[in-house]
């Protein structure tokens, strides 16, 4: 019997992601209009807005055939464009509608998606010799989400409303935006490390953690870890502690995580008290009451 679920030889049909999206917005009706419940609130949100990218992007590549996108890096990317495009409208509405803190987020992934894939359009066969430019915007896009974060967190400095969650999933998706790049930049990610960009990934943990202690969000650190980890376990290998080297990084990334957490409150206060006045006033309190563990993550 056909289904409709499946279309054999021109990939796989829209429908199926279709019915679950129309069933993400159904169950969000009772769960998160209705009951307000966090967690499925959050997975259907994101159920509903990758179904939703799914099925716009299985519906043009129906209508334009499989066989047209290979080799045609611009056709291809402006699929994803549309289908982005249409997955943050979709966003949109659902923001409208329930006002999920991570809607937001979810929206400016669409739209980050959009303008990556002009980006694969506009470079057409460059595409794969200009992995470099990519990922700099990328970082550029990255930078971007942090600083739309940081608005919302200015806007409840306190961190008393549902601006502070929202601020917070805006960070979660910016810090891999950020970091991922640089780390890849700098070669921590083929295996080729030297012992100079060992240090300078280090040296970039460092700065991350400052950041993260100013804006008072662990997002940074958490998003970098396993870059700095794999440093760490190079310079020391480079060192000639080969048999230790995992041992060694695991205790002193752990030490300096668990010191970092301990003495969070008095670490802020440290890097932020030196800090002018003007930016100050845009960070959060750091005398403020005892935050949610989302909005204090």
């Amino acid at each position: 019997m056909q289904t409709g679920l499946t279309v054999e030889l021109g990939g796989p049909s829209p429908i199926a992601p279709a019915l679950v999206a129309a069933t993400s917005w159904g169950l969000a009706l009772f769960f998160t209009a209705r009951r307000r419940m966090a967690l499925p609130s959050i997975l259907l949100l994101l159920t509903f807005v990758f179904s939703v990218l799914a099925t716009a992007g299985f519906t043009l590549v129906m209508g334009t055939g499989p066989e047209a996108l290979n080799d045609n890096p611009q056709l291809g990317g402006l699929v994803g464009a549309i289908s982005a495009s249409i997955a943050a409208a979709a966003a949109w509405l659902h923001w409208k509608r329930f006002r999920v803190p991570i809607t937001v987020a979810a929206g400016a992934a669409s739209v980050a998606g959009i303008a990556i894939a002009l980006l694969v359009a506009a470079l057409g066969q460059a595409a794969q010799q200009s992995q470099s430019l990519i990922l700099g915007f990328v970082l550029f896009l990255g930078i971007g989400t942090f600083l739309f974060a940081m608005w919302w967190d200015g806007s409840d400095r306190a961190r008393l409303t549902r601006r502070a969650d929202v601020a917070f999933w805006l960070h979660l998706l910016a810090a891999p935006m950020i970091v991922h790049p640089v780390f890849t930049l700098l070669g921590l990610n083929n295996n080729t490390a030297t012992i100079s960009e060992g240090f300078v990934a280090v040296l970039l943990y460092v700065v991350l953690g400052l950041t993260a202690l100013a804006v008072d969000r662990r997002a940074l650190l958490v998003s970098a870890l396993a870059y700095v980890l794999y440093a760490l376990n190079a310079l020391f290998r480079e060192f000639g502690a080969v048999e230790l080297n995992v041992a060694l990084t695991a205790l002193v990334i752990g030490s300096a995580l668990l010191m970092l957490s301990a003495f969070w409150s008095q670490a802020r206060a440290t890097v932020v008290g030196p800090l002018p006045e003007s930016l100050r006033d845009r960070l959060p309190l750091v005398n403020r009451p005892s935050a949610s563990p989302a909005q204090a993550a």
